[in-house]
């Protein structure tokens, strides 16, 4: 069975904690898609290589979920020929046989615009700013403006930027809890595969 879940949305809006609970509730392959701008940019040196040389082991670094790698991802994701030499590593995995989930900012949009589900998963600003410095510390008015930086740049670039694709289901997560967001998603993604 080829099902894809497209799950998009900006940074700390849950949609990596709802993917990996959709991915496991339906026995779905999971990929973080930012882990692989995160790798790339925290390998360093020219990103247009790290992008064409990044290997799978290039994932599982444990500075990968770092504010700082989050930054860079950022930066070397707006490289039109970064993004051109990882979409055909996440189509692939989009449309391997067992069904997948993917999570990123194009997903739904530019990787798999034929996604049979697709989400976009967001909140305010100030929630996702709470959540980011929750998992981060630091200076709660820093991370703030960091994350509104964050979303300019993603929301703002000129190649595949953050946005709902025309047929995604919107969840806002700003006055959710978690099981509240993953129902709901489990839900879309049930009704889909029911035909409903």
């Amino acid at each position: 069975m080829k099902f894809t879940v497209a799950i998009d949305g900006p940074a700390a809006a849950g949609k990596g904690t709802i993917s990996r609970a959709v991915a496991g509730r339906f026995g779905f392959r999971h990929l973080d898609t930012g882990l692989l701008y995160r790798a790339v940019g925290a390998k360093g040196g020219d990103p247009v290589a790290a992008a064409v040389g990044l290997l799978p082991e290039d994932l599982t670094r444990g500075d990968l979920r770092s504010l700082e790698a989050g930054q860079a991802a950022s930066r070397v994701a707006v490289i039109p020929e970064v993004r051109a030499a990882l979409v055909d590593f996440q189509r692939r995995f989009a449309r391997a046989e067992g069904g997948a989930v993917l999570d990123g900012r194009d997903i739904g949009t530019v990787i798999c615009p034929e996604a049979e589900v697709k989400l976009y998963v967001t909140a305010s600003p100030e929630v996702r700013a709470h959540r980011r410095w929750l998992e981060v510390g630091g200076d709660p008015y820093v991370v703030l403006a960091e994350v509104r930086e964050r979303d300019a740049r993603d929301m703002g670039r000129a190649e595949a930027p953050l946005r709902a694709a025309e047929d995604a289901v919107v969840l806002d997560t700003s006055e959710m809890s978690v099981e509240e967001a993953v129902g709901r998603a489990i839900s879309v993604v049930q009704a889909r595969m029911e035909g409903r």
